[in-house]
Order: C-alpha cells, then sequence, then structure tokens
C-alpha cells in the first residue's frame, strides 16, 4: 500500500468491532530515552528503555445495544484487548493489525454542547506488549 486516505480503519475493542462508529484512532508506541552518557564523553549518548502506549479513540456515540456506550461502560476499570488496523481489509504487509491490551481508565459518555453531533473521545494507557502482525 503507498499512500492512502485514512477512511476505513478498523477498530476492534474486547471482541466488538466499533470501526463503524470511529471518527479517529490514534495508537501511540514510545520507548523511553536512557542517558548512558560516561565521563570523557562529549556527546550524550542514548539507549531506548521500557516502551508504552496508548490508545486514543474518537467515536460517533451510540447506546443501542452492543455500540460504544454498551461496551465501554461495563468494561470500565479492566484491561482489554484491542486490535486496529488501517484499512477493514485482510492483515498482510500493507495492512498491518497492531494489538494488544488497555486499560480502560475513562469512560465520557455524554459532553456536547446543544446542536454538536453526540460524539465520545477516549485515550487509554496499553497495558503490556502490543503485536505488529502482518499475516
Amino acid at each position: 500500500m503507498a499512500t492512502f486516505v485514512f477512511t476505513d480503519a478498523s477498530v476492534t475493542i474486547n471482541s466488538v468491532d466499533l470501526s463503524d462508529h470511529v471518527r479517529s484512532v490514534t495508537l501511540d508506541i514510545t520507548a523511553e530515552e536512557q542517558d548512558d552518557t560516561a565521563m570523557g564523553a562529549t556527546f550524550r549518548s542514548r539507549k531506548g528503555g521500557l516502551k508504552d502506549g496508548s490508545l486514543s479513540l474518537e467515536f460517533n456515540n451510540d447506546f443501542a445495544s452492543s455500540e460504544v456506550d454498551a461496551t465501554i461502560f461495563p468494561i470500565l476499570g479492566t484491561s482489554v484487548a484491542f486490535l486496529v488496523k488501517p484499512t477493514s481489509g485482510s492483515v498482510s504487509a500493507t495492512n498491518p493489525s497492531y494489538s494488544g491490551n488497555c486499560l480502560v481508565t475513562q469512560h465520557v459518555p455524554l459532553g456536547n454542547a446543544v446542536g454538536d453531533l453526540a460524539t465520545v473521545s477516549v485515550t487509554w494507557p496499553t497495558n503490556g506488549t502490543i503485536t505488529r502482525a502482518t499475516s
């Protein structure tokens, strides 16, 4: 896959496919920076440390059964599986999947102004290893 317009991301939370409600998805994976500079050095030296991540999602809100609120509210405070892909197509070298667990630390069921589209934005820390698959 070359460059593409991001219009068909796939997002599954706790085995529930919420892709048709997702407005945006960001999986941020980082590595701590550890300074290992020693005496005599004239420039800093660094190594990568522990990895971390967060999953940020914006949904069009929906209170129906098996949709956004019904999926997120019961899992608040628990660690659940997530799976995200750039497109809804099969996992491949050009459409990798990223999976792991996230700790559901927040849920904002209501938070819009009069006349606004009802949306929900959350950011959850990952919990453990994030895996990238290409097949």
